[in-house]
């Protein structure tokens, strides 16, 4: 057994370990800094389990006793249940639905004695292990079409359901496995289309329907015109141009408004008008009304809008070095909405200012990029697939978080990995990250 566990642990990769360990433990004293007020008593709670950063310390010894059984672990145990994993996931996210309690309007949580798990979160860890199954299997070809489309759907479909959970911001996560199948031979394309869609969307917010039809008319037939000598020699390109023009027409014209007005929660709009500074104003008067209650109660201000503009007052207050630890006003006193999930990220910025926000998303940086190292170091198909769906759920959701607490996104209820408060956030990662060291454990072996 000993030289069993000595086999173990010449495998890990112990800067993962670290790197690890050092994010949990900022995410624990931010948590604190938040909730600490001048002569409490700080250790009572922790043994009471009364504090939020009391339960994340709870948390974080139930997330070391899961890590070491993970590396305890037989890897061909992931290879083996990745399938049954990835359907008893979306089992529990179907299950949220129907007898889950609703927090916040979201109904994505399942009641366990007397904790709180959400399905959708740990679903991110079953479908990064079913993707890479599928994408090592011997008969897979990913350069086929057929293939493309499965991966995707083992990608989407937990998305769809966490859609219906009323969790939007957490389905978005799900799309960050097309960078993993753009690394395994997904045709650049996709990522196109992907990125014009997110085009559209933003000029549809900007201008009127009307604006975009005729701009994008003229825009076609100027295009049209400038490349009439190349119709005989290319003839695809008369229809190519046509079906971009109906590609644009369609998405900004057509479909954004009709999603916006039919398909989403008039809050879940207002968030993202916010983001580009204009206030939504829908056509039912229902909705109109609803709206127009939340911003009197704010003084004419949405929700996100506010929340955004106390997190950039509280970043830009921490100037280049910071207040210092348990000196910000703005988060120590419940200035900053939702300061301990969503908007963690403004402890650090008024604390420890620019240089302490620099060095901290280095951290950030150096685990992506030892995870993207440890991928390619893999020589079976399955570690690497599954390592590069940890660096891309980890990428996209610091990339939300920072961007949602700068006003540079709307504001979705996207976690901060590591630091922000939760326990089945903190669950997920760790066995996201953990996984995969263990897996770059036994990296010479080829793993189906």
């Amino acid at each position: 057994m000993s030289r069993n566990q000595n086999t173990i642990s010449k495998g890990i990769d112990w800067s993962l370990v670290w790197c690890y360990i050092a994010l949990v433990t900022i995410g624990i004293f931010m948590i604190f800094a938040n909730e600490y007020r001048e002569g409490q008593n700080w250790f009572e709670p922790i043994l009471s389990q009364k504090t939020d950063y009391a339960k994340q310390i709870l948390w974080a010894g139930i997330c070391a006793v899961l890590a070491t059984f993970i590396l305890l672990t037989d890897s061909k145990f992931f290879t083996a249940t990745a399938n049954l994993l990835y359907a008893f996931g979306l089992l529990l996210c179907v299950a949220a639905i129907v007898i889950g309690s609703e927090v916040k309007g979201s109904k994505s949580w399942l009641v366990l004695g007397g904790f709180r798990l959400q399905p959708s979160e740990l679903t991110k860890v079953f479908t990064a292990l079913a993707l890479a199954k599928f994408i090592s299997r011997q008969e897979t070809d990913f350069s086929r079409t057929k293939s493309q489309i499965i991966a995707a759907a083992i990608a989407i479909s937990p998305a769809i359901i966490t859609i219906l959970q009323n969790e939007t911001g957490l389905a978005l996560v799900y799309f960050s496995f097309f960078l993993v199948m753009y690394r395994e031979g997904l045709p650049p394309f996709v990522l196109i289309v992907g990125a014009s869609l997110g085009v559209l969307l933003i000029l549809s917010l900007l201008y009127p329907p009307k604006t975009l039809f005729i701009v994008f008319t003229i825009l076609a037939v100027v295009v049209l015109f400038l490349l009439r000598r190349f119709y005989r020699r290319k003839r695809i390109i008369l229809p190519l141009i046509i079906a971009c023009w109906g590609f644009a027409i369609g998405v900004s014209v057509f479909a954004v408004p009709y999603v916006m007005d039919n398909v989403m929660k008039s809050y879940q709009v207002d968030r993202i008008y916010s983001m580009v500074g204009r206030q939504y104003s829908p056509k039912d008067p229902v909705k109109r009304a609803e709206i127009e209650k939340k911003r009197a109660e704010n003084k004419g201000q949405n929700v996100s809008e506010y929340n955004v503009i106390q997190s950039k007052i509280a970043i830009g207050s921490g100037g280049l070095v910071g207040k210092g630890y348990l000196k910000g006003t703005q988060t120590r006193y419940d200035f900053v909405p939702e300061q301990r999930t969503d908007f963690i990220f403004c402890t650090i910025g008024e604390g420890f200012g620019f240089v302490g926000s620099i060095i901290f998303l280095g951290l950030y940086a150096f685990l992506l990029f030892r995870i993207i190292f440890v991928a390619e170091r893999q020589r079976s198909t399955f570690s690497r697939v599954y390592a590069y769906g940890v660096a891309s759920i980890i990428f996209i959701h610091i990339l939300i978080n920072i961007c949602m607490t700068i006003g540079l996104a709307p504001v979705i209820g996207i976690p901060l990995p590591l630091i922000s408060y939760g326990g089945s956030s903190l669950l997920t990662f760790t066995m996201l990250i953990f996984i995969l060291i263990r897996l770059d454990a036994d990296r010479q072996m080829v793993l189906r």
